[in-house]
């Protein structure tokens, strides 16, 4: 009987790589020297260049490469630590931002340039944020020009929403704030962007990325003050600037006296030492009387978990309000501040339901008080309220302003 050949057997085996599974070398000189190539050999026409790197992202990496590729566009060559521009060969590009005209429509050609680029490759949108806070970082290594020239082309940035102002973050470092670099470029960089936009969308640009509070890191440490800040953009025409951070600057002073009133609250201390401590404020970072007297309602009601049941809080707050009347009326010393009081109280009844019939008890108090003058609450009634519950809060009050308005004809009978 024949046996059946036994079949060899392999002592070894070769595994054939795929081709995608092959990692490229790392080589940056060689993508820059080709970026490089391409925007020299554009004639000088950024139409060209835009052609040029639309269809290079089929033969170039641009997405492994996007830090090189954002360094040529802005300085014309690649960036080495500190900023300075590592040798290539051929040279540094011509067609670059560094290399442009020094002014706002040269640059806004550039700017196209960008858009149409991260338009087109979608991918490199974070890359191009993090490259720009870089190279900001390095504003030291640049000339003046250079310095005014990347300024005027981020305005634009910010200004189209090309990238979020948590860019600016690179400005309050240390290094780049203290020798003035980051207010000079800051000065120039609002400038082209409230040109281009209002201070409204200013403000919620960087409100988004939480940098609105901190525009005062742009000063060097020794000359960092509020007043200073003030002057420089006022002076450089840029009031809407100065005025946001007088906004910026009492709404931290605000939160500040709040949590110092919720605690002397909280402790319970004397209520003369709370009128001493909120008229030192007042002084100091002259804050005006209906923003303290809405500040304080806020606190007062804020420092109270309230009861849910509706026939329970009024006791409640009747009680807890006596007790702090005498600092609204300490405050509160004129007929725009209690009116301001007044329609912070009816606001604050209409968005907390279980307020909703305590309205016309409280403003009761708060008029036995002395917090809220007789005229302060004819005028709410007749043209000042708001539109929050008018016809609840109206009909509720109807009685008591019939009542003031008797009042006040007899007093003027008695006095004729």
């Amino acid at each position: 009987m024949s046996q059946k050949a036994q079949k060899p057997i392999l002592s070894g085996q070769r595994l054939k790589t795929r081709k995608r599974d092959e990692k490229e070398k790392y080589d940056p000189s060689s993508f820059r020297d080709a970026i490089i190539l391409g925007l020299n050999e554009s004639s000088n026409d950024l139409e060209q260049v835009s052609k040029f790197l639309d269809t290079g992202g089929s033969r170039f990496d641009y997405r492994r490469y996007a830090e090189v590729l954002f360094d040529i566009l802005f300085t014309g060559g690649q960036l080495a630590p500190g900023g300075g521009i590592v040798p290539s060969e051929p040279t540094r590009a011509q067609l670059c931002v560094f290399h442009a005209e020094e002014n706002v429509e040269t640059l806004k050609a550039f700017y196209e340039v960008f858009y149409k680029l991260i338009r087109r490759y979608k991918y490199l949108e974070r890359s191009f944020e993090d490259e720009l806070q870089k190279i900001l970082i390095y504003l030291k290594a640049y000339s003046d020009e250079e310095r005014r020239k990347l300024a005027i082309i981020t305005g634009l940035f910010l200004a189209n929403g090309l990238c979020s102002a948590k860019i600016l973050t690179s400005l309050f470092e240390q290094h780049v704030a203290k020798e003035g670099l980051s207010l000079d470029f800051a000065t120039i960089m609002f400038r082209t962007w409230l040109n281009e936009k209002d201070i409204n969308s200013v403000c919620g640009t960087m409100k988004r990325s939480q940098v609105e509070n901190r525009l005062l890191e742009l000063f060097p440490l020794n000359k960092r003050s509020q007043e200073a800040f003030l002057i420089h953009f006022q002076d450089a025409g840029l009031s809407q600037v100065a005025a946001l951070q007088r906004v910026q600057q009492t709404a931290e002073v605000k939160k500040e006296l709040q949590r110092d009133l919720t605690m002397m609250i909280k402790d319970n201390e004397c209520i003369k030492e709370m009128i001493s401590h909120l008229k030192e404020f007042v002084t100091k970072h002259k804050l005006s009387e209906p923003e303290m007297v809405v500040l304080i309602w806020n606190t007062v009601m804020g420092t109270v978990e309230w009861n849910k049941k509706e026939e329970l809080v009024a006791e409640q707050a009747f009680k807890h309000l006596r007790t702090y009347s005498v600092l609204f009326s300490s405050t509160a010393k004129t007929d725009k501040s209690e009116l301001a009081l007044m329609l912070r109280i009816q606001e604050y009844c209409y968005e907390n339901m279980n307020f909703m019939k305590v309205f016309p008890k409280i403003i009761l108090l708060f008029y036995k008080a002395d917090v809220l003058s007789e005229d302060c609450i004819l005028k709410w009634y007749t043209d000042s309220h708001s539109a929050k519950g008018k016809s609840v809060f109206l009909n509720q009050m109807k009685q008591f302003v019939e009542w003031l308005r008797h009042a006040e004809e007899e007093s003027e009978d008695e006095e004729d």
